[in-house]
């Protein structure tokens, strides 16, 4: 045992002892603070991105649906409540909404635009979202009367709706008939509804158009009776929703398209993994580059400590057990610079977390978090340490192939 733990101990010796040029130790130091800053650069880019995520998970939550079920061909489902009751006996379900969504004109004095028109039933919108931590005004959702709506601040902002009570007009074409072109007014339906409050969800697919109301108005105004164009389901609290889902789909089988809330923002989701990925790749290659330094180092070392070679040679030591002395102290250069990259990636992390030093360029009202979000997993610290313990094996390879040359004996 002694015997096996000898070359450790004089690499660990060599690496402390001083050098009899200050150079030699400089560069040294420099290795061990590459290694350290490409590993801090590691965590701190995959704790970022892990932010991003879970704000973007975060977000999902305010007035996603925790599964969706969209028809697979047309654009609504003909009989919505026999289909809601066949969803809501599949297990893990809690209950089910029908939703109609669609395109309208909306009309507050002078000022008009295109809106997306959404009608929801207001007791199960509020138990299925969070929407009403968004409602500027403080009203609740399960509140709303038939003849009133929410608008978001987009529509708001459009239309000059500076106030609640403010009516609104609300114009869809027909879907049945031709177009009059004498009096093409005839060929739309409209309605009236007050503006009741505004919401911000802080996301442009919700913030720009959308306006909310009873499904009952929507359905009158979109000639429907008992369609719907989706199907909204809450689970139950600790159900897995993608398993839920997969059961919702075999249920209704291949009438329908039925996504969890991931699948529904699967383009952002891979984006930001992606973008993840690729940038650790990169900091994989700068590591790499800095795995030269130590090289450099411990190829400088082995020529300073030829003296020394010369004595463990004329001690019995075969170029084996020489190499093994180099081998060790290039995994010791390598351990030591990526432990100080993890514990510096972990302090700065915290650092951005609880204070925010870091902060995104431009209005902080506008924003939806004014500094870059930072969220440790500890599947991180190991993708860390991967690459450097590679870089480590592959120095220490290099090294004691290098110290194994400069012996000149034979064994």
């Amino acid at each position: 045992m002694t015997s096996l733990m000898l070359p450790p101990r004089i690499a660990w010796r060599y690496l402390r002892a001083p050098k009899s040029h200050s150079a030699v130790s400089a560069i040294a130091a420099v290795s061990v603070v590459g290694v350290a800053v490409a590993t801090a650069a590691i965590i701190c880019v995959l704790s970022v991105f892990n932010g991003f995520r879970s704000l973007l998970v975060e977000k999902l939550d305010i007035m996603a649906p925790d599964v969706e079920v969209t028809p697979a061909r047309g654009k609504v489902f003909a009989d919505a409540d026999s289909l809601a009751a066949a969803v809501a006996s599949v297990e893990g379900v809690e209950s089910v909404m029908p939703t109609v969504t669609d395109n309208a004109l909306a009309i507050v004095d002078s000022h008009e635009m295109p809106v997306t028109l959404k009608g929801i039933d207001p007791a199960l919108y509020a138990r299925h979202t969070t929407i009403d931590s968004i409602i500027m005004g403080g009203s609740r959702i399960a509140d709303l009367p038939p003849d009133r709506a929410v608008v978001s601040i987009g529509v708001a902002r459009q239309l000059g709706i500076y106030e609640t009570d403010v009516p609104m007009l609300v114009f869809a074409p027909r879907r049945e008939g031709r177009v009059n072109m004498a009096n093409p007014m005839a060929s739309f339906l409209t309605d009236s509804v007050e503006v009741a409050d505004v919401f911000q969800a802080m996301q442009s697919d919700y913030d720009e158009k959308t306006v909310i109301c009873d499904i009952s108005l929507a359905r009158r105004l979109f000639q429907y009776d008992t369609e719907a164009t989706s199907l909204e389901v809450k689970t139950r609290p600790g159900a897995d929703t993608r398993a839920v889902a997969e059961a919702v789909a075999r249920k209704i089988g291949p009438q329908a398209e039925v996504k969890d809330r991931f699948r529904r923002q699967e383009i952002n989701f891979r984006m930001v993994s992606i973008e993840k990925w690729v940038t650790f790749l990169l900091l994989i290659f700068i590591l790499v580059i800095a795995s030269f330094n130590i090289i450099s180092t411990l190829c400088m070392l082995i020529i300073e400590k030829q003296q020394s070679v010369a004595t463990l040679s004329a001690l019995g030591m075969g170029r084996r057990r020489i190499g093994a002395v180099f081998w060790w102290e290039s995994i010791y250069v390598t351990l030591i610079g990526g432990f100080s990259g993890i514990v510096l990636g972990l302090i700065l992390c915290l650092i951005q977390e609880h204070f925010g030093i870091i902060k995104f360029a431009g209005d902080p009202g506008a924003l939806v978090i004014p500094a870059y979000p930072v969220r440790v997993e500890g599947t991180d610290i190991l993708w860390a340490l991967l690459p450097v313990m590679a870089v480590g094996l592959f120095t220490a390879s290099v090294a004691a192939a290098f110290a194994r040359s400069r012996t000149g004996i034979g064994k």
